[in-house]
């Protein structure tokens, strides 16, 4: 057991230390216009920007709402339409053509390149359907209105509704999903401002950046290591859980390596300089996730899809009629039919269909805690068939805890075990180690009265010592029984086989008791696995710890496998492994070294409580530490799909009807879909998706509650029909 505290040279007393130095697939459209590929999370290689383009498509909305009000209200069709009359002033006839064609330039610029990028690439999708349909309505219209074309073919009112409508679905898109932070500069975030170098017998301050190897730096009791190097003088516990995610503090001495970004919990350091830069374990980190990002597959958006086959569906109608009706000899009506087809295949409903539905999905997510930074994660979250755990601060509490006080029998020497947790919380409450306050965190949950010590005193790998109602107190690990001839308590041995930390109290020169020290199972995680279980998905723990640790937990929980004593490379070299099993895998986890491994699984979820890093590279952020909020994740994920098909097929069916009757299918018995009606029905179609979509806010996503209906229902397998 390693239970280093203040050591009490210069180094290390604290009277002397100074305080420590202190992904976005939602704008997919906007780039992909402007020749941009969005990295598989949705991110721009690290890009800044995102905020500016929803920012952009907000301010773009607002104005071209304000100008569709006069195109609309003064478009003689849409007149006739709500049968009003429109003023005879010789301008009237102009305002919808001026201010339609500003719509068409500056409300369809995005649309219009996007189009022109979906040509070059050959991949035709919504923006070239979207391109099509106001391109087609704004030369017809203009060609109506100059009396070329028949008036019927007055499209203004129907492009000024598309643009408008369409900028909408965009910027709903990029609000939901806007990301707020970049996993790789909350990387750099981890290292000190600046590094104490030591110059002969001066300390100057320096950049970590300008440190170079052979220079010595001093890490003050706090203080987070500058760049990876090996102590020189000096031991230390190191906090290493945000590179390695080892819940316990490790002790590091002279000759051992250290890693830049962790931190020195208790005493000071003089540490050589090995590596800087590239060179540093936390760039190897760095290069992990942006290799993962960039290596995951781009899943094209089913809403896509969709409008790539109503593409060439209204292409292919459209030409079909032109060559039709020409045959028929009615030549005029072929231009008539033609373009009415062209422009009633715009997809109002369709370009609503997924925004709408991911942006209540999200919002409703948000308030049962759970944040979607990436709408793809959502949208493959229903097909996960592994969920990857990390142990320490997912599974567990991240932090010691007491879990048990074990006390010596005999009549002279028994204590009971609440004296045994008071005097060693009294020893310990001058200590800054995360194992002393945890034990003195224990008194305190239990109501004990901790009395007060005198005489603190510390040593590095033994343990601390003082004096408590006037005994002298001592409580450390192995080597302070060792350095006095005692003999650890029989319950002991177990705890050390468990791979539990085992804390000993010794009073007088005797050993009064021994306390258990592990990371605790969070209550909620028994439940979270049997849920996952019962939704015929397999649950799998990774972690950092030793294996005897690690399989504790397991057999706890119930986990089916475990991968024990992984390094933080080998953790996103373990979800791959489970992919090349042909597993759909969701990573969980809270800690930088869980980075790598969020960004290579198929769905990346943080725990809100992590680290930064972790947070940035999720596509899906738990605001909790509660596991169950996964199946919260699950089920939003399932009933969000199930709508999205729900509103494409409502969508797409309204095209697959009405562009064949605006083709005049059935004009051999006198029936052509009129405009007015198409127009109509368009408008139906919208309000149908949108309220459908409102049906979302309905589910309940707390994570009890989510558990709960998975454990009911008892659902088979996640490859049902739920995907």
């Amino acid at each position: 057991m390693n239970h280093d505290l203040h050591a009490g040279s210069a180094l290390d007393d604290p009277r002397t230390a100074a305080a420590p130095p202190e992904h976005d697939r939602a704008s997919h459209e906007q780039h992909r216009h402007e020749g941009h590929e969005p990295d598989a999370h949705g991110g721009h290689g690290g890009h800044a920007g995102h905020g500016d383009h929803v920012t952009q498509f907000r301010r773009l909305f607002w104005i071209m709402l304000v100008l569709a009000v006069p195109v609309v209200a003064f478009s003689g069709m849409f007149a006739h339409l709500l049968g009003y009359h429109l003023p005879d002033a010789a301008w009237v006839p102009w305002v919808s053509p001026v201010l339609g064609t500003v719509l068409y330039v500056w409300g369809g610029r995005p649309f219009l390149t996007g189009g022109v990028a979906e040509l070059r690439s050959r991949r035709p999708g919504m923006m070239l359907l979207i391109a099509l349909a106001i391109t087609v309505a704004f030369l017809a219209s203009w060609g109506a209105s100059l009396g070329v074309l028949d008036v019927q073919l007055d499209f203004w009112w129907e492009l000024a509704l598309l643009v408008v409508i369409m900028l909408l679905g965009h910027w709903i898109e990029m609000r939901s999903l806007a990301m707020t932070t970049s996993a790789l500069d909350s990387l750099a975030a981890l290292l000190p401002d600046a590094a104490e170098k030591i110059v002969g017998d001066e300390v100057v301050p320096v950049a970590p950046d300008e440190l170079a190897v052979g220079d010595v730096v001093l890490v003050r009791p706090g203080a987070a290591v500058p760049a990876d190097g090996r102590i020189v003088d000096g031991t230390a516990s190191m906090d290493e859980s945000m590179v390695t995610g080892e819940s316990t503090p490790v002790e590091r001495s002279t000759g051992d390596r250290v890693v830049a970004g962790t931190v020195a919990t208790d005493s000071g350091l003089r540490v050589e300089v090995t590596a800087t830069g590239d060179d540093t374990a936390l760039a190897g980190i760095h290069k992990l996730v942006a290799d993962a990002q960039n290596s995951t597959s781009r899943a094209q958006r089913i809403a896509d899809t969709a409008a790539a086959w109503l593409f060439w569906f209204a292409l292919g109608s459209a030409v079909l009629t032109a060559l039709v009706w020409v045959a028929l000899g009615m030549p005029d009506d072929a231009v008539v039919r033609t373009i009415t087809v062209l422009v009633i295949a715009c997809p109002h409903a369709l370009g609503l269909a997924i925004p709408l539905v991911v942006a209540i999905a999200t919002e409703r997510a948000a308030r049962g805690g759970v944040l979607v930074t990436d709408r793809l994660a959502l949208e493959s979250m229903r097909t996960v068939d592994t969920v990857l755990m990390d142990k320490t601060g997912t599974l567990t509490r991240g932090e010691p805890t007491v879990t048990v006080v074990a006390t010596v029998s005999g009549a002279d020497e028994s204590r009971s075990r609440d004296d045994v947790l008071a005097v060693a919380a009294a020893a310990e409450r001058a200590s800054e180690h995360p194992l002393a306050k945890a034990i003195v965190r224990a008194a305190e949950d239990r109501g004990i009265d901790v009395p007060t010590a005198d005489g603190f005193t510390s040593s590095p790998a033994v343990g601390v010592r003082a004096t408590v109602d006037g005994d002298v107190v001592e409580v450390g690990g192995p080597r302070l029984l060792e350095q006095g001839g005692l003999e650890e308590l029989a319950d002991t041995g177990r705890w050390h086989d468990e791979g539990a930390i085992v804390l000993h109290v010794v009073i007088g020169g005797r050993v009064a008791g021994a306390l258990r020290l592990a990371d605790e199972v969070r209550p909620e995680s028994r439940e979270a696995v049997d849920a996952l279980h019962a939704a015929g998905i397999e649950v799998v723990m990774v972690t950092g710890d030793a294996r005897a640790v690690a399989e504790t937990v397991a057999r706890d929980l119930g986990v089916d496998r475990v991968f024990a004593g992984v390094r933080p490379e080998d953790k996103a070299a373990t979800v791959t492994g489970l992919q090349r099993e042909g597993r759909r895998v969701a990573m969980v986890g809270d800690g930088v070294n869980d980075a790598p491994a969020l960004s290579a699984a198929d769905v990346g979820i943080a725990i809100g409580a992590g680290t930064d890093v972790a947070i940035a590279s999720a596509g899906v952020i738990l605001a909790s530490s509660d596991p169950r909020s996964v199946l919260s994740v699950i089920a939003l994920s399932r009933a969000a799909y199930r709508k999205m098909k729900q509103n494409l097929w409502w969508a797409a069916g309204y095209n697959l009807i009405s562009v064949p009757l605006a083709a005049g299918v059935l004009a051999p018995i006198g029936f052509v879909l009129p405009m007015s009606v198409g127009a109509i029905l368009m408008s139906i179609s919208t309000v149908v998706v949108a309220l459908n979509a409102q049906l979302l806010r309905r589910l309940d996503l707390t994570p009890a509650r989510s558990a709960a209906a998975f454990l009911d229902r008892r659902t088979p397998s996640p490859t049902s029909s739920s995907r």
